[in-house]
């Protein structure tokens, strides 16, 4: 029986992701290196090493962007008391914040003005967290696990709502939003989906595979959040195995003795080169059938912020 690979799709980064990169790489392209980005624009190691080499200068410290420059808010979003500092050092702010965030950003200020309580499903620390609690945080809780949701205190259980970090898994955060339907029957839903679409059709695309496959590689990097809980989806769903690599060096061919089926998926920030990479490297380890799986189309971009549009680069 010939060794195959089953390619979930789809392959390469996200939108939301796709703009952000973009818009460093504009930025570099109308005025030239240095360009301080806050945080890691996007988290993937292939992608930073890339802007890196053209001139961007990731600082996890406004403090450390001279002051009066130009400096890149990440896809994951700041607090508005990023935005107040960078505004007390002079920074000329241009935002990469994905649109998706922003839209949790903006639910999270509405219904604080409204009076409820936000019960915020996400991983402490997280960039993207830390951003939206910084809306509001006397209104907001963070519930990370079915043991916070169930022992969280709140002042009205009448005016309670729930939003999600836009990188969960969606069955563990659905998990949670049971425990906290039964505690708070009248809890308000997100007006929209959360958890971003990418994130979603990447989920679903490896949990209808995970069962036929001995082992599912997933393509991002560690400290990727969609990429990590891909790896537990597929586990959850029946692969034999599971692994996270950020690239094919990190494949070890170890993994795949005995295995007849390997899935391959990739998180929502990597760039689809990598994932070819690995492809290559199975079929030079003998699996050379690869069949690609239709997916469910995903949005094809996200316009980047004016300042850095392509009719603003030189020669558009």
């Amino acid at each position: 029986m010939s060794k195959r690979v089953l390619l979930a799709a789809p392959r390469g980064s996200c939108a939301g992701v796709d703009r952000a990169i973009e818009t460093v790489e504009n930025a570099l392209a109308l005025w030239g290196p240095p360009v301080y980005v806050r945080h890691q624009i996007v988290h993937n190691t292939h992608v930073i090493a890339a802007l890196e080499a053209r001139g961007a200068v990731f600082v996890d410290d406004l403090a450390a962007a001279p002051e009066g420059a130009r400096i890149i808010f990440s896809a994951h979003g700041v607090s508005p008391e990023v935005h107040t500092a960078a505004a007390s050092r002079r920074l000329e702010v241009i935002d990469a914040t994905c649109p998706l965030v922003t839209k949790v950003h903006k639910e999270a200020i509405r219904f604080a003005d409204d009076g409820f309580t936000i019960l915020l499903i996400g991983h402490a620390g997280h960039q993207e967290i830390v951003g939206i609690m910084g809306e509001a945080p006397e209104s907001i809780r963070l519930i990370e696990t079915e043991r916070d949701a169930a022992a969280v205190r709140v002042p009205d259980p009448e005016r309670v709502v729930w939003l999600c970090q836009t990188t969960l898994a969606v069955s563990d955060a659905m998990e949670i939003v049971g425990v906290l339907r039964r505690r708070f029957p009248n809890i308000a839903d997100p007006p929209s989906d959360d958890i971003c679409f990418a994130t979603q059709n990447r989920q679903n695309a490896i949990r209808d595979i995970a069962a036929d496959c001995d082992v599912v590689l997933v393509v991002g990097s560690a400290n990727s959040s969609n990429s990590r809980r891909l790896v537990e989806v597929a586990a959850a769903a029946g692969a034999g195995a599971a692994h996270l690599v950020d690239g094919a060096t990190e494949l070890d061919p170890t993994w795949l003795d005995g295995a007849e089926t390997v899935g391959v998926t990739s998180g929502a920030s990597v760039p689809e080169i990598l994932v070819a990479d690995l492809i290559d490297r199975l079929a030079a380890l003998g699996f050379d059938q690869v069949q690609a799986l239709e997916g469910v189309p995903e949005p094809g971009r996200f316009a980047v912020p004016r300042a850095v549009r392509a009719t603003s680069l030189p020669g558009a």
